[in-house]
């Protein structure tokens, strides 16, 4: 039975780098998968489902749901280890439903908990603005600008709410501040996880 843990946040809230600092130091039994770097990695195979994945990535709109489901539902599958956590997902309540309708046919796949890595708009702002800034050193991410980032906002906080409200109606919502440093959402995140394993 694989145990899957779905880690939501603003764009910039730190949700991926907490998900993958806890697999790491768990690698024997917990693996980390971004919704995001599973789309660019398909994007960077060159693939025809990459260049439609890219069309959509590069003007921050969403990627069409049958992709995206596909790609976790096979991500779960083929995971080396039993628990799984995904993060970036769900991003509107279509994906949400979705899922929620294949996993209660799955006898496989246990949905344990959802945890909301919570920052103000201002924090999430900073961040990726900042990271944009230093981004230009190196190879820049192209949905890093002011414009996509207000985007990006929008699309996570607009169908929040009903996310919000849908997990907290099964009790498997669960909310870490993720405004502290990366030491401490990191050591929430992982005792709030293991203790649920």
């Amino acid at each position: 039975m694989k145990k899957l843990f779905l880690i939501i946040g603003a764009p910039g809230s730190g949700k991926t780098t907490d998900a993958s600092i806890i697999a790491q130091n768990h690698s024997d039994s917990i693996v980390h998968y971004s919704t995001g770097d599973m789309l660019r990695e398909e994007v960077a195979s060159g693939s025809e489902l990459g260049k439609t994945i890219d069309g959509f990535i590069a003007k921050g709109a969403l990627v069409p749901l049958n992709i995206i489901i596909d790609t976790i539902i096979s991500a779960i599958n083929n995971a080396p280890v039993d628990v799984v956590l995904i993060d970036g997902y769900p991003r509107s309540t279509e994906q949400m439903t979705a899922l929620d309708d294949i996993l209660s046919n799955q006898s496989d796949i246990e949905l344990v908990s959802v945890i909301e890595v919570r920052v103000s708009q201002a924090v999430a702002q900073e961040r990726i603005l900042g990271r944009a800034a230093d981004a230009k050193e190196g190879e820049e991410r192209s949905d890093d600008s002011m414009d996509v980032f207000f985007d990006r906002m929008k699309i996570y906080t607009d169908p929040l709410e009903e996310i919000q409200s849908f997990y907290t109606q099964k009790s498997l919502l669960e909310v870490i501040s993720g405004e502290r440093t990366l030491e401490e959402v990191v050591e929430d995140m992982q005792a709030f996880i293991q203790s649920k394993i």
